[in-house]
């Protein structure tokens, strides 16, 4: 214990689909210290940055902690009959469809349950859905069309037994760090070959044997020649085909694929092909690279294919496993989150699941048909279609495809409520009612990771001010709509033992999802619930499925799937000729809502930027650190180009985590188009089609503060940092006066200002101080500004006068742009060490400094510097 004298208690990090255990201790003053747990399946003790930095996202400062209504702080009492009176009118005048909730994989499994039995059950509607459908709603139809449930047949420790692990779209490194970590010591070990299938060269190829860049999406095409390989090269597992149906067609269609599509060289499909087929045990890790598409699905069913084909399905080492965005994707999908789905994996359009789940919950209804999916519904929210729309932990303003139609039918809508931990989203700011909910450490529950681990979040830290939990909120609207019983809850327990109950329903169904045997657990069993991988029942406990060939069809056979390649749904040409992709940062998560609060992950890549091949910048007369306008048929950005030749000519890249509240001109989804896969819902988030130009700004400016800023101007874009923010910007009209205006970004009218202004050259520099201490500093250029940024960082609030010069001086050593997140190790002092100590390796870098150490992701970053130190010095 430490001087608080509190102990650790055992949690979930709340990133991730890897759902890493995490032991908390408060401090007791409102902070906590968070650590890995050694005895947490899925992680055994290890973080990445993002869940190393956890205790530096906590506090009150950005914190919702009373409901607001329209703006107004109003007693909880009258807040919740306002939404139930609100819904319940709306039901009465325009029917059940006229309302829908949007909700969050940042849910618990518990608040989950009850918002679907409230939709579904009680409402009597299916428009439920999840942000789920924009990361994993394609495996879903996958795995339900092949396997007739959705199932994820593996486990993690397929990575370690495995001989191949083949990544199609998938930048482990980056967004699932830990489990990254877990397939190089495999590696380490065993020797386990990689093979990368991504467009772009990401940090996860660092260690690939093999990366096949293929066109953008073009999967199809790739795993459709593998299957005909796997044909003709006797690969077929004849035996398990008798569990199986539709090889024929499949082959049929996968023989007439034209591989050339993929624009990878007949050497490079060859060579694949020969390693997948030659090695038995082999894992087909996907993520959204596969699933953002509009052939999303049947790029999935390509992949499931040909495990079918082999029989290389649920056997230590061996399936095809779909890694999850979020922390509880799957405890969502499991709860029936998704609009076409019942809870517990029973089916919606299946009579006697839905009598079965209407008689469990004692429900007046049940819809009989799928309601409306992400992008329909926000269509139907803009056409006035739905009237009452309650949002809880999600910030589709920024998120959903055609972000600024997605605002605007928000904005129009009769009646909204949002329930979140900040008021500061842009969704949030345009709720009717916004309603403050407890956050991560706060509150109690469960979370499914992508392995079907169900592990518990713990509340460590007291509820801020008048905040509630999730599924309190909704049961208190429930009751307040007239359904007393039906959500008479007292706790997260109660609703736990009635999930698992229902769960025990559809294993009577044959269902694979079934916790029955965890609906006994009283409170105290619940609270010290370990780790553990479902089905738990009666019958079977953990494990693997499918490799006894049994599949949850009525027959009992999977379903092979004859699939062709389509092409995006955009296509390039004269007007739009770049193909854009859209994707994670290391550091960052989701709009940055957390992640931003912590100034070590925003120091890694601290502004939206778009990588672009320098072939493409040459064309367009592109410098590094230009600033690029970006414009699709459905919007435009603002972005920082970076040019690297990671990128395939003709494709472009930039993250999609910068909101209104951080970057106004970088929300990426704005260049969006709203096309969906038809058969699962799921938005092509990495094919948009996107034009590229030289952002002509007349000015650029850099600047740092204690305290938050106030920007006037085309780009500006605001990261956290140790001393206060930062930030950059740029502008096309001429500022006639620095000074005043950096007054204004400063909000200091009063301040006692250093200046060094050259009209002629067009630079300025501002300093404003209040007692001797640094308030802010703005620097300013016809072109982008050339300080050292990281060491500015620093002098916030310090009495020092030299700010001006934007450079240390020769005793005060600049760390340069933060490379190693987790141990906030910069660059220059990794330089210095290397030209130093003769720091030779990655290895010798991370023994030295830590850098490396810890989550690993910057390990790629760390090579890639020891490369060009060693190229500078042989050219020297």
């Amino acid at each position: 214990m430490d001087g608080s004298g509190l102990p650790e208690t055992r949690s979930t990090c709340p990133y991730c689909g890897v759902g890493c255990g995490v032991l908390l201790r408060p401090d007791g003053a409102g902070g906590l210290s968070v650590r890995g747990d050694p005895d947490h399946p899925a992680n055994r003790g290890r973080l990445c940055s993002k869940g190393s930095a956890l205790a530096e996202t906590v506090g009150l400062g950005h914190r919702l902690t009373a409901p607001l209504v329209n703006g107004t702080e109003t007693p909880w009492d009258d807040a919740l009959q306002l939404v139930a009176d609100r819904f319940r009118a709306t039901i009465d005048e325009h029917g059940p469809d006229a309302a829908a909730f949007y909700v969050s994989g940042q849910l618990l499994t518990e608040d989950y349950y009850v918002a679907n039995k409230l939709m579904k059950g009680f409402i009597g509607s299916a428009n439920i859905d999840t942000n789920s459908r924009l990361c994993m709603a394609s495996t879903v139809a996958g795995h339900r069309r092949a396997f007739g449930t959705d199932t994820v047949p593996g486990t993690y420790e397929d990575l370690e037994e495995a001989d191949l692990v083949v990544l199609v779209g998938s930048n482990l490194a980056w967004c699932h760090p830990v489990l990254y970590q877990r397939l190089l010591a495999a590696r380490q070990a065993r020797g386990t070959k990689i093979v990368v299938i991504d467009p772009r060269r990401t940090a996860t190829c660092d260690e690939a044997d093999l990366h096949l860049a293929l066109a953008p999406g073009s999967d199809v095409a790739l795993f459709n020649r593998l299957f005909s390989a796997i044909h003709d090269s006797g690969a077929v597992d004849s035996a398990y085909l008798t569990h199986t149906e539709g090889f024929v067609p499949t082959l049929e269609a996968a023989s007439t694929t034209d591989a050339s599509v993929t624009g990878l060289t007949e050497a490079e499909i060859e060579a694949f092909t020969r390693l997948w087929i030659g090695t038995e045990k082999v894992v087909t890790v996907f993520s959204q690279g596969v699933n953002q598409s509009s052939s999303g699905s049947d790029k999935v069913n390509a992949i499931l294919n040909c495990h079918l084909a082999t029989g290389r399905i649920g056997k230590p080492g061996m399936g095809p496993f779909s890694v999850t965005g979020q922390p509880n994707a799957m405890g969502g999908r499991e709860v029936g989150g998704l609009a076409n789905m019942l809870a517990c994996h029973l089916d919606l359009e299946n009579a006697d699941h839905r009598t079965a789940v209407r008689d469990f919950w004692q429900a007046p209804t049940a819809p009989d048909r799928p309601g409306l999916k992400a992008v329909d519904m926000f269509r139907a929210v803009g056409e006035g279609r739905i009237k009452a729309l309650w949002i809880i932990h999600t910030n589709p303003a920024v998120t959903m495809p055609d972000a600024d139609a997605v605002r605007a039918a928000i904005r129009g809508c009769d009646f909204v409520v949002v329930s979140d931990v900040t008021g500061q989203t842009d969704t949030a700011r345009l709720a009717h009612v916004l309603l403050p909910a407890t956050a991560w450490a706060e509150k109690e529950g469960t979370v499914t990771n992508s392995d079907r681990t169900i592990s518990r979040q713990r509340a460590v830290l007291p509820a801020p001010g008048h905040s509630r939990p999730d599924w309190a909120m909704l049961a208190e609207v429930g009751r307040r709509m007239g359904w007393t019983a039906a959500f008479d809850y007292e706790s997260p327990a109660e609703i736990f033992r009635e999930y698992a109950a229902l769960s025990g329903i559809a294993g009577q169904f044959g269902r694979d999802f079934d916790i029955s045997g965890l609906g006994g657990l009283d409170d105290d069993a619940y609270a010290t619930l370990a780790p553990t991988r479902w089905p738990v029942s009666a019958t079977r406990e953990g494990g693997r499925f499918f490799a006894d060939g049994q599949f949850y069809h009525p027959d009992g056979k999977a379903r092979m799937l004859p699939v062709t390649h389509r092409a995006p749904a955009a296509r390039t040409g004269p007007r739009y000729p770049f193909r854009l992709n859209t994707g994670r940062l290391r550091d960052q998560w989701h709009t940055m809502t957390r992640t931003a609060l912590s100034a070590r992950l925003s120091a890694h890549l601290a502004e939206p930027f778009l990588d672009i091949h320098p072939e493409d910048a040459a064309r367009l007369g592109l410098s590094a650190a230009d600033l690029v306008k970006v414009t699709s048929p459905t919007g435009s950005a603002i972005l920082r180009a970076r040019i690297t030749d990671a990128q395939r000519p003709g494709d472009v890249f930039a993250p999609m985590h910068w909101t209104g509240e951080t970057a106004p001109s970088a929300r990426i989804d704005t260049l969006v188009a709203a096309v969906t896969d038809p058969v699962s819902g799921q938005p092509e988030s990495k094919a948009a089609v996107a034009a590229v130009t030289r952002f002509d700004a007349a000015w650029y400016g850099f600047a740092v503060s204690a305290a938050p800023m106030s920007p006037d101007a085309d780009y500006w874009a605001l990261a956290r940092t140790t001393t206060g923010y930062r930030m950059e910007l740029a502008g096309r009209a001429p500022v006639d006066n620095w000074e005043t205006a950096a007054r204004q970004l400063f909000q200091a009218s009063e301040a006692e200002a250093m200046t060094v202004i050259d009209t002629a050259r067009g630079t300025a520099r501002v300093a404003l101080f209040d007692q001797g201490r640094l308030i802010g500093a703005l620097f300013v250029a016809p072109e982008p500004v050339a300080v050292m940024r990281d060491y500015l960082t620093q002098l916030p609030g310090t009495a020092d006068t030299a700010v001006l010069s934007g450079r240390p001086p020769a005793d005060r050593p600049d760390p340069g742009p933060t490379l190693c997140a987790c141990f906030n190790v910069g660059v220059n002092t990794i330089v210095q060490a290397v030209e130093g100590e003769g720091l030779a390796t990655v290895e010798a870098v991370g023994a030295a400094l830590q850098a490396g150490t810890n989550c690993g992701s910057c390990r790629p970053e760390i090579a890639a510097l020891l490369t060009r130190i060693r190229q500078r010095e042989a050219a020297e």
